[in-house]
């Protein structure tokens, strides 16, 4: 291995400068090569990032035999043969969320990772917001006492034309889904990752507003195996889009935080004062409108995973949990039943 970690992009649309920037500010890395099946668009965004190496398809790409680790920056449904060529390419992926969007989609990249001895890390960069990482420890260390209810509400505004400026988006077949697999994914992904897994769900999905395949609009009642309930809401049809938030609850307090930093920070026995975060860029209401900062954090994490030889911050097993709630919300609107997790 060179002494950085040479890192290469699939995929140079909206999400990918956050990886660019990242990778070219970070001291332990350098990005070597980029691909996208549009040409023109491959060779701007190297040139915009001083990048050398320009490829059309991937596979040749990854012929290379310098990479070290992929971002897969491309249409969800895409995610899977990309990391699985990269796998049997021997280099490490870190991958955009959804990291897939079917369940078997998801076994057989996290199984071909594991196969080749490749390291597979899905981007959920929220997990690095202060309010969370806080809420979560208060959580954990028994602070709230036993959890009673954990809420998440994830309402954007996505326009007709920002459906449009894309063929795969809003469809089943690339975008896996709508405002819960796209955008809500990052609260849902949150809000499990402070609460603990879920049991079981009972859900409805509509398509309310925009003409799409996907749901613009749905409402879970989650269950948690700690034995707490759960709210989870997601649109994209809201104007003007607003704050993700999350309130959590337990017998012995209550914290509510939302992308500005904490609202509620309270516990019995005593007053606290509220801690101070950092708040978050938002992407309520324009998609490429998003902080660097988790994106570099996960960058810099993926590095070191490799060069000390341990596991990502949110490992493959991990990152494909928020998809298999997302598609057993699908599966409870569809069927009407509750659906039981694994």
């Amino acid at each position: 291995m060179s002494k950085k970690v040479r890192f290469a992009i699939v995929g140079t649309g909206v999400i990918a400068p956050l990886h660019a920037e990242s990778i070219i500010k970070n001291p332990l890395t350098e990005l070597v090569a980029v691909c996208d099946i549009i040409e023109e668009k491959a060779q701007a965004f190297a040139d915009k990032y001083g990048v050398e190496h320009v490829y059309k398809y991937y596979e040749d790409m990854f012929k290379r035999g310098d990479i070290d680790v992929v971002c897969v920056c491309t249409p969800s449904g895409n995610h899977g043969e990309v990391t699985i060529a990269a796998a049997e390419a021997g280099i490490h992926v870190l991958c955009e969320k959804p990291i897939e969007i079917t369940d078997e989609k998801l076994t057989a990249m996290i199984d071909a990772c594991r196969k080749h001895g490749v390291k597979l890390g899905g981007i959920f960069q929220r997990r690095t917001l202060p309010a969370a990482i806080k809420t979560r420890e208060a959580i954990q260390s028994g602070k709230l006492g036993k959890m009673v209810l954990g809420d998440a509400y994830l309402k954007y505004y996505r326009s007709p034309e920002y459906y449009k400026s894309a063929g795969w988006r809003g469809t089943w077949e690339l975008d896996g889904g709508g405002a819960l697999m796209n955008q809500g994914i990052h609260g849902i992904d949150l809000i499990t990752w402070m609460m603990g897994d879920v049991h079981s769900v009972v859900a409805k999905c509509g398509t309310l507003v925009r003409d799409i395949e996907v749901e613009d609009t749905a409402v879970a009642i989650v269950k948690y195996k700690n034995g707490a309930y759960g709210v989870i809401q997601g649109t994209t049809s809201v104007y003007p889009g607003l704050d993700t938030r999350f309130e959590v609850h337990g017998e012995l307090g209550t914290v509510i935080f939302d992308d500005h930093g904490f609202k509620t920070w309270k516990f019995l026995g005593g007053e606290e004062e509220v801690p101070e975060v950092e708040g978050y860029v938002t992407s309520a209401s324009d998609p490429a409108a998003l902080s660097l900062s988790g994106h570099y954090i996960q960058i810099d994490d993926m590095a070191k995973a490799v060069l000390e030889d341990r596991e990502p911050m949110v490992p493959g097993e991990e990152a494909r949990k928020a998809v298999d709630l997302i598609l057993a919300i699908y599966e409870s609107s569809k069927t009407g039943k509750e659906i039981i997790l694994g």
